[in-house]
């Protein structure tokens, strides 16, 4: 008989599997940078976001806030890297004010991330009331990114065209969150449930509107990539969870 907590394993490391995918997904954007040298208007606030939201997912995961959590920790420590490095080219190539701006928001965000690791280690002497201020912080930026395509969506209806709202972001996007919504259930975790729960809608509500708006697309837009700051949830990308 296999045990539910076994059956949560595999679906955390199919979830750590799928919010990888998401965390690749700004390459080519990056290999543009590098080849052409310039951040051009690329927008480094999706990026310095999903840090943010690594980081927070990183804190939630540790064993003194929130233990048996080892498929949390190994995704949005992943993602931390991976978005570091995102960073570290697109401050190389950004102009001196946007290199300050990153370097400003960077700092505000550790100065952040510290002073929530050192409130909870300090103020909160059990892992339920860690695990309930750093969740429901969790909660916050995990919603916040999942929330992010709602304009996108808007601009679909309004224009009839699916040219800004890539597919197969939108179908990974909608199987991230089902997989970390799967994952919050089999051993209930409200904090990695309710982000990766409403992900998971606004996801499919992006492919309804694909099918809708597919054949309304003028044929001479190609679809564009669109830059979506992802979390690994379980924000990833989880892109989370």
């Amino acid at each position: 008989m296999i045990s539910t907590g076994s059956i949560r394993t595999v679906v955390g490391i199919i979830g750590n599997i799928i919010s990888f995918g998401l965390f690749l997904s700004p390459v080519p954007t990056y290999v543009k940078i590098v080849k052409k040298k310039d951040v051009e208007e690329f927008s480094p606030i999706p990026y310095l976001a999903t840090l943010l939201n690594c980081m927070m997912w990183i804190v939630y995961g540790l064993p003194f806030v929130h233990p048996n959590s080892v498929l949390v920790l190994t995704i949005n420590g992943v993602g931390f890297f991976m978005e570091a490095l995102y960073l570290a080219i697109f401050f190389t190539f950004s102009p001196r004010n946007l290199r300050l701006k990153i370097l400003g928001i960077l700092a505000a965000e550790l100065v952040f991330v510290g002073a929530v690791l050192g409130g909870v280690l300090g103020g909160a002497h059990t892992h339920d009331k860690r695990t309930e201020i750093v969740g429901i912080l969790c909660v916050i930026f995990g919603t916040a990114m999942y929330a992010s395509p709602l304009s996108v969506m808007r601009m679909v209806i309004q224009t009839k065209s699916v040219k800004y709202m890539p597919f197969y972001l939108s179908l990974v996007s909608f199987l991230n969150g089902v997989c970390w919504t799967a994952y919050s259930l089999l051993r209930f975790d409200l904090y990695i449930l309710i982000p990766n729960g409403l992900g998971a809608l606004l996801s499919a509500v992006q492919l309804i509107l694909y099918f809708i708006y597919y054949r309304t697309t003028p044929k001479d837009e190609p679809k564009q990539n669109l830059e979506l700051p992802v979390s690994s949830r379980p924000g990833s990308l989880m892109t989370q969870c």
